[in-house]
């Protein structure tokens, strides 16, 4: 790539992975103000707000009228799946375990995604990939040991569980969505819009729905931002400036280095040396399937 757009493409890469790698502690500081419903919400009407200023921005809003029947039938679908199920499961394990054990486990998608392709895609798995998914299961072991706490507390096992299941639906969603060809920002606007509605007449059903707090709402609306709304945007710009695209995806695991410095910073998380261990494992195996003989190109 020329050197100025190398440049933003790297500058918006690095504002990405900042802002991602905060999201962790963003979780739990909120999930002390509110349950994991009132955050979601919260989140999920401050992303569609900031969303829908984008497209107004970049001159998209127009799109939104081309759409069929069939268009919005499939966003209400995954709108459902994500941000709602996604968020809403993933919410839970953080209330139930570690930030630092939480947000790695949560990466585990993209072995996932390899997993369930050979059933659902056809495709075949080779030594490589075999060898890749042990290294990086090993260091979801490690992870979740927890320095030796994990098997005496139910919750945490539950955690564990729900933390990984979210590795599931993100590679269902991933594929599913992969397929749709419409404009990424526009189609993560009506992801939003169905999910806000889904989240609020589900509040109005259980009495409950929005932040109760000042607290609550501010640490709802940086998750919105900042975790699910202009960070995407911001990854998809570098992607966009970028010519070797594998250069600037492999910047993203170092979010959860960040993420272990902060968490220790901010929330005063003692690190486990299993989780270091355990990390290390577990995004070198994901980069070793990942791996090609050459940068890959942008056509």
């Amino acid at each position: 790539m020329n050197g100025k757009s190398a440049r933003k493409a790297y500058i918006f890469a690095i504002l990405a992975v900042l802002f991602w790698s905060t999201s962790p502690t963003a979780f739990k500081l909120g999930l002390k103000f509110q349950d994991t419903y009132q955050l979601l919400t919260g989140a999920s009407l401050a992303s569609l707000l900031v969303l829908g200023i984008i497209l107004i921005i970049q001159g998209k809003m127009g799109q939104l009228r081309m759409l069929g029947l069939k268009d919005l039938g499939f966003s209400a679908l995954m709108g459902l799946l994500n941000p709602v199920a996604y968020y809403l499961i993933l919410f839970k394990a953080y209330t139930l375990l570690p930030a630092q054990v939480a947000q790695p486990l949560n990466m585990v998608w993209p072995l996932v995604l390899v997993l369930i392709s050979i059933p659902i895609l056809g495709h075949r798995i080779g030594w490589k990939s075999i060898g890749a998914m042990l290294v990086s299961f090993t260091g979801v072991i490690l992870i979740s040991y927890q320095g030796g706490a994990a098997g005496h507390d139910a919750g945490n096992r539950l955690g564990i569980f729900l933390a990984l299941s979210t590795s599931i639906l993100w590679a269902f969603y991933f594929i599913y969505n992969s397929k749709d060809k419409r404009d990424p920002v526009v189609r993560l606007f009506l992801n939003f819009l169905f999910a806000s509605v889904y989240l609020l007449i589900g509040g109005w059903l259980r009495g409950e729905c929005l932040p109760p707090s000042t607290e609550g709402w501010l640490t709802a609306i940086y998750v919105g931002i900042f975790e699910m709304g202009i960070t995407f945007v911001l990854w998809l710009l570098a992607m966009q400036y970028a010519s070797a695209t594998d250069r600037i995806s492999n910047l993203v695991y170092v979010a959860p280095f960040l993420n272990l410095v902060i968490v220790n910073i901010v929330l005063d998380e003692s690190i486990y040396k299993t989780t270091v261990f355990g990390l290390i494992l577990l995004i070198s195996g994901i980069v070793i399937q990942n791996m090609k003989g050459k940068h890959a190109q942008k056509p």
